[in-house]
């Protein structure tokens, strides 16, 4: 049978044909021209401000609202306003993040784990919020990062439209990509919004997703260490 794989993401899928060979069963990678750059480029065509605020004051008008009432008078400028601090993922670069590194680690050769990154990303099918903490850890090779540029990686992609399972490969290719260590381990665990106050409405119900790369995906004793550290004696 001819094994067809397939990206992440449409636009991608490369048809191999393998008739004698078993189906890849590790993650298929990730382009990075597709996720290190930002991801709206400078000659891309966008609407005016003036465009947006008009859209939402159609949508407005499509829930039954008057848009002339005193109080929804400013809301496309707020909607407009709350879209750029939202979504402002789309134009920072997530590789200028990981860009500087520290080489003073006294021959450090263990994982680095951050645990329980919060953060608030919005849903690609219902444009709803869903939420929630990312765990990262990865096995330098010489260099680290700067701490804080782990949180500030997790925030670019999810101040786009996501779904977790992206989020999720996303952040583990980044960090693989750029400063190429020797494994990486990301989960996220989130609520969505898309199924707690609408649909099925189960409110407290939890996504957990998870990607490993290099030591983490073929050494299980690695992973079982970073999820008991990720889970720790108090939770």
């Amino acid at each position: 049978m001819d094994a067809l794989i397939k990206s992440l993401r449409p636009g991608k899928a490369a048809e191999v044909k393998s008739p004698d060979v078993a189906p890849e069963t590790r993650p298929t990678e990730l382009d990075p021209a597709e996720f290190l750059a930002a991801a709206v480029r400078a000659d891309q065509p966008r609407p005016s401000r003036a465009e947006a605020e008009s859209a939402v004051h159609t949508l407005l008008s499509y829930i039954g609202e008057n848009p002339g009432r005193e109080g929804l008078l400013d809301t496309p400028r707020r909607v407009v306003e709350a879209f750029d601090e939202l979504y402002q993922g789309y134009h920072q670069c997530p590789a200028e993040v990981l860009d500087r590194t520290f080489g003073e680690t006294a021959g450090y050769d263990d994982f680095v784990l951050i645990r329980d990154i919060e953060f608030t990303s919005q849903c690609e099918h219902h444009m709803m919020p869903f939420y929630g903490r990312a765990h990262i850890a990865y096995t330098p090779v010489e260099r680290v990062v700067g701490l804080s540029k782990l949180a500030r990686l997790t925030d670019i992609f999810a101040r786009r439209l996501q779904t977790q399972e992206h989020l999720t490969a996303q952040i583990a290719a980044a960090i693989d990509e750029v400063l190429k260590p020797r494994g990486v381990a990301v989960v996220i665990e989130a609520e969505h919004t898309c199924m707690s106050v609408r649909g099925v409405a189960k409110h407290g119900a939890m996504t957990f997703t998870s990607r490993y790369t290099g030591m983490f995906r073929d050494n299980p004793a690695e992973q079982a260490r970073f999820l008991s550290m990720v889970r720790g004696p108090n939770r």
